[in-house]
């Protein structure tokens, strides 16, 4: 139902100050593999208030990060991006500097142990653990493949999407009917590739509910009353890319399809200008408004078209799939009361809750409710923010977020997970940081699926 509304999401690039290394070009297909970046990481603090001064730093496709200090916004760039800056108009100081990488390893292991930076499991480990779990489990689980990732589509190598349908089976479950008998949690992490926290967190949920089932009294309830699906790389193109920088891993944002600008991105002017699409800036609601970049190199690149990349029909069909369409055609229209499900897609790194709408900062019809569970779910993670990201950030839009509250009416919910600064800030924490971010998700993923069966309830 939602050709016809223009509405959604997307957030810009988060990093952190502290583990930001390597480089965020990336190539896709047969194309060369993108070189090793050369010299220090800087981010730059830039003044950019809420409104008109935020929104044109980001169309001027800055790698702007995820955090915001009162008027103040990040920027990721090598030294001379201060320049360009102040090109631009802004004004910008060195917040921190990040000497680069000193070395390069590959992957290690095989099959399901297979891992980088640490123990950051790649796109094969995390197949191989679906396809195990699926096995050890048949009874609470199951496999689905919901489409191709761009580069299997152009016989390039790639991936299958892949979801698990986690639950207590019984006829008639885990099927993609809107008319489920189960109320539904959708999960997903990395649909921004270089956000790595989020895959680890969707992996160890998996295991939290497979293994607890029948021993934690909490988990057993959940999977006898209720469908958990999770999919725990939305971008496994864009993963194979960080991946393949091994313990030095490469900041690729998007997906790998580079038909839409150069086969590789000139690196001269902007290091960490990188081939693809931003997955998270490609949906069909509001695609094209503010926060989004016409430019293919650009980090927040949205498409040639609303839709146009295969990741994000195939998530577009899975949801239709999954949910039925709860809301009315006008943009005033609320969720009906009965709605039921719960969408959650996992980001990094702000330690926030960001709900429905994004592209505009005025609140959606549904906001008093949306409002109260995010505050919940904020106060599970010991403290965090939550709002709109017109009010903590900046408005944006093309993004999954408002997608699926504007076409479905379910609620949908962003997690910044981690912080900006510290031992365990931004993209890419020591794995040993992960013990950390589970004990506040883990609580919040079991709060969304308890709402699940009636978010607009009172």
């Amino acid at each position: 139902m939602m050709q016809r509304r223009r509405l959604s999401f997307v957030l810009t690039a988060a990093a952190s100050v502290a583990f930001l290394i390597g480089t965020s070009a990336g190539a896709a297909g047969p194309a060369p593999a993108p070189a090793a970046q050369e010299g220090p990481t800087y981010v730059f603090r830039v003044p950019a208030p809420l409104g008109q001064k935020a929104q044109d730093l980001l169309a001027r496709g800055f790698d702007v990060l995820e955090q915001r200090d009162g008027d103040d916004l990040f920027v990721l760039g090598t030294k001379d991006v201060h320049g360009k800056l102040a090109e631009a108009g802004y004004t910008g100081t060195v917040e921190s500097v990040m000497a680069p990488p000193q070395f390069e390893a590959k992957t290690q292991g095989y099959g399901v142990t297979e891992t980088y930076y640490g123990g950051y499991r790649t796109v094969k480990a995390h197949y191989a653990h679906l396809d195990q779990v699926a096995l050890k489990y048949a009874t609470l689980t199951t496999l689905v493949d919901y489409g191709d990732s761009w580069r299997k589509t152009q016989g390039a190598g790639g991936y299958d999407l892949k979801a698990i349908c986690i639950t207590k089976k019984a006829p008639g479950d885990c099927l993609q009917i809107p008319a489920s008998r189960k109320p539904r949690l959708f999960v997903s992490g990395q649909i921004h590739a270089r956000e790595i926290t989020t895959g680890d967190m969707a992996w160890r949920w998996i295991d939290h509910l497979t293994t607890g089932y029948g021993k934690d009294a909490e988990v057993t309830k959940l999977l006898d009353t209720t469908e958990v699906w999770v999919v725990p790389i939305a971008n496994p193109d864009g993963v194979q890319i960080v991946q393949s920088g091994g313990d030095s891993p490469k900041l690729q944002r998007k997906n790998a399809n580079y038909t839409n600008g150069p086969r590789e991105c000139p690196t001269g002017q902007d290091p960490y200008a990188q081939v693809g699409i931003d997955v998270n800036r490609n949906f069909s609601v509001q695609w094209g408004d503010n926060g989004t970049s016409s430019d293919p190199c650009h980090q927040v690149y949205r498409g040639p078209s609303p839709d146009s990349e295969v990741e994000t029909k195939a998530l577009e069909k899975l949801f239709r799939g999954l949910f039925p369409d709860k809301r009315g055609p006008a943009v005033t229209d609320p969720a009906a009361p009965d709605t039921k499900g719960m969408v959650v897609t996992m980001h990094s790194a702000l330690n926030v809750v960001l709900l429905p709408w994004g592209y505009t900062t005025q609140p959606s019809p549904n906001d008093g409710k949306l409002r109260a569970m995010a505050a919940d779910m904020a106060r599970l993670a010991g403290g965090w923010r939550y709002g709109q990201p017109g009010e903590l950030l900046y408005t944006a839009g093309g993004s999954i977020d408002d997608w699926v509250y504007g076409e479905l009416g379910v609620p949908h919910y962003t997690w910044e997970i981690g912080n900006w600064e510290g031992d365990c800030a931004g993209f890419l924490p020591a794995y040993s940081c992960q013990d950390g971010h589970w004990a506040k998700v883990k609580p919040m993923l079991a709060y969304a699926a308890a709402k699940a069966a009636a978010p607009y309830a009172n």
